[in-house]
């Protein structure tokens, strides 16, 4: 059975990945803390996953996890997602975003192990989206720049490699950082208003719906460059909505915005998202109606209360 190095395994994606390929490959979840990954690990039938502590951004902690393990494939899921905080502590967000893809692709070199890099349509100035594999990158901000910059230390490091671009990831989770879907459904649960801007646009992604995009690629042994995001393309304001009409919160507590009105620290690319015509011809990807993922979250959040 093949190995595969899960990175950032208690995030919303790592568990998503956790659950995906958990029986097909001897797991190797790793994050900076215990947390779920040591618990799914403790869990596992068979022993088929292991927690493994790991920083990327540590080159030697890289190297020894890589050299005592071996895995087979890396997907990295770890990154620093706060785009606000990125422009403001650049040297963290290069630190984790930069370098600790060039510290997990050169340990990846020692037994030549396919990396899986997860990156993000920031690297697009959202002039004209949704945006095509091979569009021209050009970032507007640092956290954008800094996943820019991941992508060609991937693409240099003369190593097997897939890089997937999405955007807006969303969905539920176990201690999970807060998600524009989680955000929306807690203000509104507790009868909060919330400003949503109108002027984004994107095509927002279920994390179990990119990680099995993931699973397809891998599967296909595909390389390269692959778009996976979700299949209705529309603005923050109306995704809101479409919450609120599913889980039958009142509509009225959504007021729509714009970007300039909320003083954000880093600029936002107005029109995003990724188009998926690649992943759907060469992957076999299938994205399900957004109706459809939120009924199914729905059923998922109110089985847990």
């Amino acid at each position: 059975m093949k190995k595969i190095l899960i990175t950032g395994a208690n995030g919303l994606l790592g568990q998503a990945l956790l659950k995906t390929f958990s029986g097909e490959f001897e797991i190797l979840a790793a994050d900076l803390q215990e947390g779920l990954a040591l618990a799914l690990a403790g869990q596992s039938p068979g022993g088929m996953v292991h927690y493994q502590p790991l920083d990327i951004s540590d080159p030697k902690n890289c190297r020894e996890v890589v050299l005592q393990n071996r895995p087979d494939i890396i997907i990295n899921a770890a990154a620093y997602t706060n785009v606000d905080g990125c422009e403001t502590d650049k040297d963290l967000c290069w630190k984790v975003n930069v370098k600790g893809v060039e510290n997990l692709a050169a340990a990846a070199r020692r037994n030549m192990a396919l990396v899986v890099h997860i990156s993000t349509d920031y690297i697009f100035d959202g002039a004209e989206g949704p945006y095509g594999e091979d569009h021209k990158p050009n970032p507007l901000g640092y956290y954008g720049k800094s996943k820019l910059a991941s992508e060609n230390a991937v693409r240099v490091a003369g190593i097997p490699y897939a890089i997937v671009r999405t955007n807006v990831l969303y969905g539920a989770g176990v201690n999970v950082k807060n998600n524009f879907f989680l955000w929306v459904y807690h203000s509104l649960k507790s009868g909060k208003t919330i400003n949503v801007v109108t002027d984004q646009w994107n095509n927002p992604t279920l994390a179990e719906e990119l990680s099995e995009g993931i699973r397809l690629l891998i599967e296909k042994s595909k390389y390269g460059v692959y778009h996976i995001g979700g299949k209705e393309y529309l603005n923050r304001f109306d995704f809101a909505l479409r919450i609120a009409e599913v889980f039958g919160f009142p509509r009225e507590l959504i007021r729509p915005i714009t970007t300039d009105q909320l003083k954000q620290e880093a600029p936002r690319p107005m029109r995003g998202g990724v188009k998926i015509e690649r992943a759907r011809s060469e992957l076999g990807f299938d994205p399900r109606p957004l109706k459809n993922v939120l009924e199914q979250l729905k059923a998922r959040l109110e089985g847990s209360v």
